[in-house]
């Protein structure tokens, strides 16, 4: 799909869900920087970057890459498992700079909010849970 049809519901999402940390300059790490995720399974790749205070998808590829499974980024967003272990067991893969890479892991997993928030975040928790028990 490409950029520019998955741009306003991602960007969306992402500076609503991260609002706080945006503000406070958490994410400012990535200012000039662009981090990859693909969704291996899927066959989806977003390129993100940081414009002002604001998370933007992006279409040059990412200096760093975090790479895995529909499960394993979901287990990351609901923090159903470990993150360093997601890593260590080969079932996420980080690739290029990988710095920046883990300085954009341990952002994510140093928030106490994210993803898991509000009636999104419960649909999510739910899926992973199915997710977990059917693997």
């Amino acid at each position: 799909m490409p950029v520019a049809l998955q741009r306003p519901l991602v960007e969306s999402l992402l500076n609503r869900t991260f609002a706080a940390p945006l503000a406070e300059g958490d994410f400012d790490a990535l200012a000039g920087r662009r981090i990859s995720l693909v969704i291996a399974d899927l066959g989806l790749t977003l390129t993100l970057s940081l414009s002002g205070r604001r998370l933007v998808l992006c279409e040059a590829p990412g200096e760093a890459v975090i790479r895995g499974g529909w499960r394993e980024f979901l287990s990351l967003a609901t923090r159903g498992e470990d993150p360093d272990a997601l890593f260590f067991q080969r079932r996420l893969a980080l690739e290029g700079d990988t710095e920046l890479g883990l300085r954009v892991k341990n952002l994510l997993d140093g928030l106490e909010e994210g993803l898991v928030q509000g009636r999104p975040g419960e649909w999510l928790v739910r899926l992973e849970r199915l997710a977990r028990r059917d693997h």
